[in-house]
């Protein structure tokens, strides 16, 4: 998910990082990614300057891991002022935790359901 988005905000014209603990996840970014590819732990402040982070707008969090997301969200969102946090959370109990402390978050689970739910139902798919 994290190249993915990474190539599709590059390809639109934004400054993109990419911060990941595996150099191989770079192999994943599109072949004419522009962007800064940053090997390190994103829940660590160095690598998150290193990154650029406290001149980001954004800041996405898309690890394996829950609460790798939130501590890397939590470091862009109170030391380094950024503006907009989202963070994906694969536990929905979790997920509205977050919520609940003003995180923004996503939940493939959540939508995965809801989309799985749909096509079993033979219902359209809609937009999330």
């Amino acid at each position: 998910m994290g190249a993915a988005l990474a190539g599709e905000l590059d390809a639109q014209g934004h400054d993109v990082s990419v911060i990941d603990i595996d150099s191989d996840a770079f192999q994943r970014l599109p072949s004419n990614f522009g962007g800064l590819a940053i090997r390190g732990n994103g829940t660590n402040q160095d690598t998150q300057k290193r990154a650029g982070v406290e001149k980001a707008d954004v800041f996405v969090s898309v690890t394996a891991g829950d609460n790798r997301n939130v501590v890397a969200a939590q470091i862009a969102k109170h030391i380094f002022m950024v503006p907009k946090i989202v963070s994906r959370i694969y536990d929905p109990i979790r997920n509205e935790m977050y919520k609940d402390l003003g995180l923004e978050t996503m939940s493939p689970t959540i939508l995965g359901a809801i989309a799985l739910k749909e096509l079993i139902l033979d219902t359209p798919v809609t937009s999330r």
